[in-house]
């Protein structure tokens, strides 16, 4: 049995023209991914790293005139935030990914469509030579037509295919227009922001902490309003120790000191800077001459001062000539658990630092259990005067001074809130309601750094920070 001859020449010529056409347009349509294409090179430009961070308030006060003035802390990494421009600019790259993502999509899809049609190469010059030898003879047989009709039968999702890519092909001019268009936006800007110089524009945001900063020790002191969320600088030590910087180093001094356990420790780790201590890295070890009770210790002016075990003795350790410079008793302080903090541990004697100088909290018995604030000359450690407060040392979770002003935590446990503030410019008392996020439910340190303005806390294993908010008022006549 024979059948006429399927004309069917020309579409298997235009297959191969399209197989052709494919592997030479390809190349040049895709490769956009994450570039920008300028005279047949490619440069990956990222012009923001990360989601920038809001202002934070870091004080507020009122000018004589009456207007509210803040003082801010912004991070360096985040100049621009706040930018018309930059917010532009985020938006285009934001739409510049979306379509390096589309022609990701494409790329895949257009690269898999075309192995498919070179795959089906062979099999179209099958059928070309089978036709060309059918159309000598002018008749098929029956048998050979069927394995026609079967070669053919394999070639229909073809069809589909060649419709697919070209749909395809169509969407990536189109996203090649599109990001053209983008790309001219983007050259606008860049000239018009004076081709992205951050370098200056960094230099004008040190500039301009440095004046914040500034103008936050001009303030000077004021009453604490709010404590911010914690900050988790590290996860590190056993469920009690103590962590800090010192309170009187310049700024460029960024020095972290460790002191893991509440009692006859004497290993003082020392990091480099903060980044050191967070990735436990290029640090030096001080062995004290006598061990510590209690977490209440404290860095100032270069010297370590902390509660000698099983006495109520303070001592003072200078770093450098790693020596004890001198140590003397607090009269009538109790010690070694007599009157700790709610969580025991030790904690008798607390020494802390403000805007004013250095400190001791502690409890006698004269004072039946009550706190006891008093004032330390950092030379001598004689104590220069002292306050009772009326507020049980028991019933404090924690405790830190600001300003002169002892506030006094009601619980060292999740829920725990700033409950009791004792000034002792005043010698007076009153009740607050200042809360804080608790994160890790078990706080053994809580101290105030006036360089920093910040809360340092050991938190069941986590060393932890506080930015705190403080209300200042300010007098017509400019003064504080």
């Amino acid at each position: 049995m024979s059948v006429p001859l399927l004309k069917i020449g020309a579409v298997l010529s235009t297959m191969a023209m399209v197989t052709n056409w494919m592997s030479q347009t390809l190349p040049s349509l895709v490769g956009l991914n994450g570039t920008v294409s300028r005279a047949g090179t490619s440069e990956r430009i990222t012009l923001f790293q990360s989601p920038e961070d809001g202002w934070q308030l870091y004080t507020s006060a009122q000018a004589p005139d009456g207007k509210c003035v803040c003082t801010a802390v912004i991070p360096v990494q985040n100049s621009c935030s706040r930018d018309g421009r930059s917010r532009e600019l985020r938006q285009l790259m934001e739409k510049v990914q979306n379509v390096s993502q589309s022609m990701e999509v494409l790329e895949l899809r257009t690269f898999r469509d075309l192995q498919y049609v070179r795959n089906t190469e062979s099999l179209m010059r099958s059928l070309d030579s089978r036709l060309r030898a059918a159309d000598g003879a002018r008749s098929l047989s029956a048998k050979s037509f069927q394995e026609l009709k079967d070669r053919m039968t394999e070639l229909l999702p073809l069809s589909s295919v060649l419709e697919q890519y070209k749909a395809d092909t169509r969407t990536i001019v189109r996203l090649r227009e599109e990001v053209r268009n983008l790309s001219a936006s983007l050259a606008a800007i860049q000239e018009e922001m004076g081709a992205f110089d951050y370098e200056e524009l960094q230099q004008r945001v040190l500039v301009l902490e440095a004046r914040l900063h500034a103008c936050a020790q001009k303030l000077g002191c004021g009453k604490l309003t709010g404590v911010s969320n914690p900050i988790t600088i590290r996860a590190m030590g056993s469920r009690f120790g103590s962590w800090m910087t010192d309170t009187m180093a310049p700024s460029a001094d960024s020095r972290v000191w460790y002191m893991d356990g509440y009692y006859k420790g004497r290993r003082v780790l020392e990091f480099r800077t903060l980044g050191d201590f967070v990735k436990g890295q290029n640090f030096i070890q001080h062995l004290l001459p006598q061990p510590w009770a209690g977490t209440g210790h404290v860095v100032y002016n270069g010297s370590l001062f902390y509660n000698k075990y099983q006495s109520n003795v303070v001592v003072k350790y200078h770093f450098r000539s790693r020596s004890v410079l001198v140590q003397r008793s607090l009269p009538g302080a109790g010690y070694n658990n007599t009157f700790p903090y709610s969580w025991g541990g030790f904690s008798d004697m607390d020494l802390m630092v403000d805007e004013s100088g250095l400190w001791a909290v502690y409890t006698t018995n004269q004072n039946a259990g009550n706190i006891v604030v008093s004032r330390l000359d950092p030379h001598t450690l004689e104590v220069t005067r002292s306050w009772d407060t009326g507020y049980p040392k028991r019933s404090a979770g924690e405790a830190f001074m600001i300003c002169g002003v002892l506030y006094v935590t009601n619980s060292h446990l999740a829920g725990a809130k700033v409950y009791f503030a004792y000034f002792t410019n005043t010698s007076s008392y009153e009740y607050t309601d200042v809360p804080f996020h608790n994160q890790y439910s078990h706080i053994s340190m809580l101290d105030y750094n006036p360089r920093e303005r910040a809360l340092y806390t050991w938190n069941n294993g986590h060393q932890v920070l506080y930015n705190v908010t403080l209300f200042h008022v300010i007098s017509t006549a400019g003064g504080p």
